[in-house]
């Protein structure tokens, strides 16, 4: 560091935030060459044990595994990753429908375990070379002399130490960008949905097996609300319940176990056996908010910037907050690497990366909405035969933007336009039929052949 404080072109960051971006990023730098030093607020959950708070189950795809693959961490995750071939709606009259996510067992998602997954991060971040700082607070930062102290909440003593720059790995309450943002205007804005969600749980049956197919993501839609459950390494699924803040029912009118109960009873009847702590769980476990966060600048200069939630959260119905996240980390040690100049990394990491988290907000929020209150409709199912269909005929034209998403690694802006326009011919193809037999597919084909420009096969 110079006198005036500026950096020497130093190969030097300072990570806030050990979650689960922290520890990838730290890993990517330092495997580059990078000395990388990590604070987080929380202990070291390797020595005392996750703390939770957050949702426990995470839904991990291909952009995710990419970038575990390039810090090394792949193969440990998969080995305590449970596959999830598709959706199991639960229909109200008790019927159950497996919609697969892709063409076969090459195109699942995975049910990961946050606290396992951070634990196996922060061992390969430390392999690494990272170092990292437990029960460190990030309490407030001078940007001009680039010093930054943290507060260790069990001594309450404080630690200043420099930096050159600081990257905000540290979620959607990030203090980094509260730091920021008393230096400059990030242009935050945050939405609400208006929902929110209670954990609960589906234990092991009493032979210590699955209670339900393990290898899917169960829902059970109800229109303005519904449950989904996901699959856990030790046979328990984590059911999330979501439900309206206000109306009925909602937040506002289910309070007590005995409330939910008594809905469970109503709408979600073939789940209720399977949660014998239905009351417990739902009177001690908090209500999560929903909401996503949208910033119009990332980055404080060469001093700081944001990356996943810290950034973009956005609400979690198409599983790709932590994917996401991930795949900042991947750009972000790119245009680290690539570009001397600090400031000019982090604004090409931003104009990267800024259009495609609006992208994937913007389909998190449609599918919860597709979620809850369309995979047991007849035009969805019928909708969704054709596009299964189109993609087996024109592979290269018709991609559905689900695998855009999961199973590929296009970028979420192009996916988002793109599968906007597929949508809008599976609408018109399919107004005024009942059946894909009635469809006159000489036009169908034509159709596709018209308006879908081949995908670039290296998207």
């Amino acid at each position: 560091m110079s006198a005036d404080g500026e950096p020497r072109n130093e190969r030097r960051i300072t990570v806030i935030g050990a979650g689960l971006a922290g520890a990838v990023l730290a890993t990517l730098l330092a495997n580059r060459g990078w000395q990388v030093d990590v604070y987080e607020k929380r202990g070291d959950p390797r020595v005392a044990g996750y703390a939770g708070g957050r949702s426990i189950n995470l839904a991990l795809a291909e952009r995710g595994r990419h970038a575990l693959r390039l810090a090394g961490g792949d193969d440990a995750v998969m080995a305590q990753a449970v596959m999830m071939r598709g959706r199991m709606v639960h229909f109200a009259d008790g019927r159950t429908d497996l919609q697969r996510y892709g063409r076969d067992d090459s195109e699942v998602i995975w049910s990961v375990h946050r606290g396992e997954l951070n634990v196996i991060l922060l061992d390969i971040a430390e392999r690494a070379g990272a170092r990292l700082h437990f029960d460190r607070a990030l309490e407030s930062v001078d940007f001009a002399a680039r010093r930054a102290s943290f507060r260790n909440p069990a001594s309450d003593e404080v630690e200043t130490v420099d930096f050159c720059s600081l990257v905000g790995a540290d979620g959607a309450g990030s203090s980094l960008r509260a730091a920021m943002a008393r230096e400059t205007d990030l242009g935050e804005r945050t939405e609400y949905l208006g929902h929110s969600y209670k954990e609960l749980e589906i234990p092991p049956a009493q032979d210590g097996d699955f209670r339900i197919e393990p290898n899917a993501l169960h829902i059970w839609p109800r229109g303005r609300y519904m449950c989904i459950a996901l699959p856990n390494d030790e046979h328990t699924f984590t059911v999330t319940l979501f439900l309206p803040n206000e109306g009925e029912p909602s937040f506002a009118s289910v309070r007590t176990g005995a409330d939910a109960r008594a809905l469970f009873e109503r709408d979600f009847g073939d789940a209720l056996p399977l949660i014998p702590r239905l009351e417990h769980d739902f009177e001690h476990n908090p209500t999560g908010l929903l909401a996503t966060l949208y910033l119009e600048r990332w980055h404080l200069r060469d001093r700081a910037v944001l990356l996943g939630d810290a950034a973009h959260a956005m609400v979690p119905f198409h599983g790709q907050g932590m994917n996401c996240a991930f795949e900042d980390c991947v750009a972000l040690a790119d245009h680290l690497d690539r570009e001397s100049d600090r400031e000019a990394a982090f604004a090409r990491f931003q104009a990267e990366r800024l259009p495609n988290a609006r992208a994937i907000q913007q389909m998190a929020l449609e599918n919860y909405l597709e979620m809850r209150d369309r995979v047991d409709d007849d035009d969805y199912l019928l909708q969704r035969a054709l596009e299964r269909q189109l993609a087996d005929r024109h592979p290269d034209r018709f991609v559905p933007r689900y695998t855009m998403v999961s199973f590929r690694r296009v970028p979420y802006a192009v996916a988002l336009e793109r599968g906007n326009a597929q949508r809008e011919l599976l609408v018109e193809l399919t107004r005024g039929h009942a059946s894909l037999d009635t469809l006159d597919w000489n036009r169908v084909d034509a159709v596709v052949r018209e308006r879908l420009e081949p995908l670039a096969a290296d998207l």
